[in-house]
């Protein structure tokens, strides 16, 4: 099916280094696998966007999975309207990005791996792990595998989670997996917290910190007043608000404002 959707653009979601079973798989086409379902998604112009699904799939979770029913035009007319000069470049650069309302557990390990490892590594470890430990399904003759459980991690020894380039993390998610699959961190209770208590409950995940909460927060949960601060935000700031960035300024939608900051002084200036 064709969408036409304003602030919408495939490759900048893609590469804006909020989610890893996103690829590129030709032109302007990409897959994903989310939720234990399979897409299809390709950029056709700047508004029009096809998306390869069951149209059930798309109304119960593609269309939210992408944030679809948000103003983005809102939050770029607020920036726009600022005395900011380098948000506005960066707008200008990713408008086309929208934070995904990804699955929190999914969410949780995807940003405990990627710690200390560059895009291409985390997703290749990822994909392991869906291959080793996860349900393997298929659309339209496409194979793909699903993320597993924590119960199905929780189970799992030290050894049996070798080979994946996990590295020093393995142990953390297998920790963490055994914490959320006894109860001891409930992940639904932690979606109805707000923002603030949510880190709090998230830190008390094994490998889990500050930057790792707030990406989960802001990934896996929506809370888009999340900042979470990585290399290139501590880059922005240092470089472009003598160190210290007032997240009032853009109260209500701080994440939106991280990740234009993020996919433009990445890719701008990554040299």
């Amino acid at each position: 099916m064709i969408k036409n959707i304003v602030h919408f653009n495939v490759q900048q979601i893609a590469d804006s280094g909020q989610c890893f079973r996103m690829n590129n798989i030709g032109n302007n086409s990409y897959s994903l696998v989310a939720f234990n379902k399979y897409l299809e998604i390709e950029q056709l112009d700047k508004n029009q966007v096809v998306f390869r699904c069951e149209d059930e799939d798309f109304e119960t979770l593609w269309a939210d999975y992408f944030d679809l029913n948000y103003d983005y035009g809102n939050v770029v007319h607020s920036i726009h309207n600022s005395e900011d000069d380098f948000l506005k470049k960066a707008v200008e650069y990713g408008e086309g990005i929208r934070i995904l309302k990804q699955d929190l557990w999914e969410t949780i390990v995807s940003f405990i791996i990627s710690q200390r490892k560059s895009i291409p590594a985390i997703k290749s470890t990822i994909e392991k792990l869906c291959m080793k430990f996860g349900e393997k399904k298929s659309f339209e003759g496409k194979v793909y595998y699903t993320f597993p459980s924590p119960e199905v991690i929780a189970e799992q020894s030290m050894e049996g989670l070798q080979g994946l380039a996990l590295g020093y993390r393995d142990k953390y998610i297998l920790n963490t997996a055994k914490t959320i699959a006894n109860g001891d961190v409930n992940l639904e209770l932690i979606k109805q917290m707000s923002r603030e208590d949510a880190i709090l409950e998230l830190k008390k995940l094994s490998g889990v910190g500050e930057k790792v909460a707030n990406c989960v927060a802001l990934y896996g949960m929506h809370k888009i007043d999340a900042f979470p601060v990585d290399v290139w935000i501590k880059r922005v700031v240092d470089t472009y608000y003598g160190g210290f960035f007032d997240t009032n300024t853009y109260k209500g939608f701080n994440g939106i404002v991280q990740q234009y900051m993020f996919y433009y002084m990445k890719n701008k200036y990554k040299s």
